[in-house]
C-alpha cells in the first residue's frame, strides 16, 4: 500500500521540488524521510512546506549552481588506477566506483562513490575508459579512467 510524500528536493527518477508522489513504504521510511529529502503529506506538512517553498527553491538552487561548477572542472579528468594483471590483460580483482571515487578525491574532486556510474558494472580488464559522475540529478560529468599493470 503507497504512502504519499512531499519531496523536499529533486529526487532522480521520482520528481522535483514540491512535488507529492506515491511512494513505497519502506523507501520513504528507510531513504527519503531520514535523508531530508521528503515529509509524510499531512495538512501540517503542506502548510510548512508552503511557508519554506522560496528558500527550499534557493537551498536547491545553490545545490545545482555548485553542482555545475564541480562538474566543470571534472570534465575531461583523467585518473590512472594500477592493478595486478595477468598475461592477458585480466585483472586480479576489479575496479570498482568506489576505487574511481577514492582516485578522484586524492586529485583533490569531492565525490562520493554512490556518483560513479558503471552501467556494466565493475572494470575487470586493463582499458581506458569514460565515466559519468552524477555530481547532481541534473548534472552529470564523464572523466576518463584508465585501468593499468602494476609494476
Amino acid at each position: 500500500m503507497p504512502v504519499q510524500v512531499i519531496l523536499m528536493e529533486k529526487v532522480a527518477h521520482l520528481g522535483n521540488l514540491g512535488d507529492v508522489v506515491k511512494v513505497k513504504p519502506g523507501y520513504a521510511r528507510n531513504f527519503l524521510i531520514p535523508h531530508g529529502k521528503a515529509r509524510r503529506v499531512t495538512p501540517e506538512s503542506l502548510a510548512e512546506f508552503e511557508l519554506r517553498r522560496a528558500e527550499l527553491e534557493r537551498a536547491q538552487a545553490d545545490a545545482l549552481a555548485a553542482a555545475q561548477a564541480l562538474a566543470a572542472s571534472l570534465e575531461g579528468t583523467a585518473v590512472s588506477i594500477a592493478r595486478k594483471a595477468g598475461p592477458d590483460g585480466r585483472l586480479f580483482g576489479s575496479v570498482t566506483n568506489s576505487d574511481i571515487a577514492e582516485a578522484l578525491q586524492a586529485k583533490g574532486f569531492k565525490v562520493e562513490k554512490n556518483e560513479v556510474r558503471l552501467p556494466q558494472g565493475p572494470l575487470k580488464e586493463l582499458m581506458e575508459v569514460p565515466v559519468q559522475i552524477a555530481v547532481h540529478a541534473d548534472v552529470l560529468a564523464t572523466v576518463t579512467v584508465s585501468v593499468v599493470a602494476e609494476a
